[in-house]
Parts: structure tokens; C-alpha cells; sequence
């Protein structure tokens, strides 16, 4: 984790922007579902790094090609907001719409190479786009 001023940038920091700096992070990696639970830690009331232990078997699809990490991090955040179920399904519907599946191992078959660019960066725009849909919902509550 960056220490340096953290203080200060967490309350200059939106979530989005949050969430491209830990997917820019190498070392220690942010997987999908840490790269939106890391930003959202203060609405579920814990840490940074309570939040980075939560999600550590959220990424490919925890671990096995199931629901993307970015998606089952986003469903613990409305949880611990007090989303209802009906507001979770609805967003689980609205990602599938948009992704064309929540799987992980669906969303990215069509990669040949799972540790390509191409792929990363495709991971990298799901999680921005998962973020910034979980950013705009939570702001109304």
C-alpha cells in the first residue's frame, strides 16, 4: 500500500480514482474484487488493508472462473450499505447486460493468452466501469 500522505489523499481521492491507482499498483497486486473493495473500505467500515484481506480470493472469478471478482466485490459493498436484494439483483442484471455475462471465465474466453495486455486492460476497464456504476448508485443513498 502507499503510505506517503495517505491521510490527506483519502479524503482529496474519489473512489474512481481510487480504483485506477491500486489497478496501476504491481506490487502488492489489486485483483478485481480488492480494486473495488479498497476504494468503498470507508462505507464498509474497515481498513484499507481489512478490505485488501476480504477480497484476496475475489480475483479470476474466485479462483475458479466463477462470478467476476469486480462484480462479487461490488455485491459486499451494497450489503454493507444496506442495498436491498432487490437493489442488488438489479445490479447484477444491469452488469450482465452491459458485460454479457457475470462470469469471469465467460467474460474473458476470448483471450488466448490469460496474462496478455489486451486482457489486462480489459480487465481494467470492466473493474472502472463496475466502480463507476457502484459510485453513481451509492451516491443516492
Amino acid at each position: 500500500w502507499i503510505r506517503s500522505n495517505k491521510r490527506e489523499r483519502e479524503i482529496e481521492m474519489s473512489h474512481i480514482e481510487r480504483v485506477k491507482e491500486v489497478r496501476a499498483i504491481v506490487e502488492p497486486h489489486y485483483n478485481c474484487g480488492q480494486s473495488i473493495l479498497v476504494p468503498f473500505c470507508k462505507e464498509l467500515g474497515m481498513t484499507e488493508e481489512q478490505a485488501y484481506a476480504l477480497g484476496a480470493h475475489l480475483g479470476k472469478g474466485m479462483r475458479h472462473g466463477g462470478t467476476c471478482g469486480a462484480l462479487s466485490g461490488t455485491l459486499l459493498v451494497l450489503g454493507a450499505m444496506g442495498f436491498s436484494e432487490e437493489e442488488a439483483a438489479a445490479f447484477i442484471q444491469q452488469f450482465q447486460k452491459r458485460c454479457g455475462d457475470t462470469a469471469c471465465g465467460v467474460l474473458i474466453s476470448g483471450f488466448s493468452d490469460p496474462d496478455s495486455q489486451d486482457r489486462k486492460d480489459f480487465c481494467n476497464d470492466l473493474v472502472l466501469e463496475t466502480a463507476a456504476a457502484l459510485d453513481q448508485l451509492t451516491a443516492q443513498k
